[in-house]
């Protein structure tokens, strides 16, 4: 057994024995070409007990969605093979897909592309480069969980970085 499942299953067993509900990690694929963006967000979404998968392009993005069903998506839209739109629109067709919320979180001009996302199917459209505060706010009000960033007064339209559906 992997020394991270292990952790796992101890912290559950615990859990239960305490008679709390047993916690499972929320799964979050980040679909961006750039390297250190991807690294950055899959170093953030550890640290803050998230299950990371990546993805490098739009066609894996639509591969690594099918392969993992994550509970969410962090999607950027400068894309190869197949940009962001194109993903949010596969996204948005097939039945067992279209239920993973996204969140969009882009380097391309906000104002151009924002209300084309959001009327796409995304949730949220955070402008890179975006605060690790916010970030964790959306993602939270996305899933509907609850952690140390929930604690935070951080209205997401109010930032110049930011703008919910």
């Amino acid at each position: 057994m992997r020394p991270h499942r292990m952790r796992e299953n101890c912290r559950n067993s615990i859990q239960r024995l305490k008679g709390a509900p047993a916690m499972t990690q929320k799964k979050i694929l980040i679909v961006d070409d750039d390297p250190e963006m991807r690294l950055a967000l899959h170093i953030r979404l550890k640290a803050n007990n998230y299950d990371v998968a990546v993805a490098v392009d739009g066609v894996s993005g639509i591969a690594e969605t099918r392969k993992h069903m994550p509970d969410l998506i962090l999607l950027d839209l400068g894309l190869p093979a197949g940009d962001g739109f194109t993903v949010l629109e596969r996204l948005a067709i097939n039945d067992s897909l279209a239920h993973i919320p996204v969140i969009v979180v882009s380097g391309r001009d906000r104002a151009a592309n924002k209300d084309r996302a959001l009327k796409a199917g995304a949730r949220i459209f955070l402008q890179k480069p975006v605060k690790n505060a916010e970030l964790l706010y959306a993602i939270e009000q996305t899933l509907g969980v609850k952690t140390h960033a929930s604690a935070m007064v951080y209205d997401l339209g109010s930032g110049p970085n930011s703008t919910t559906h």
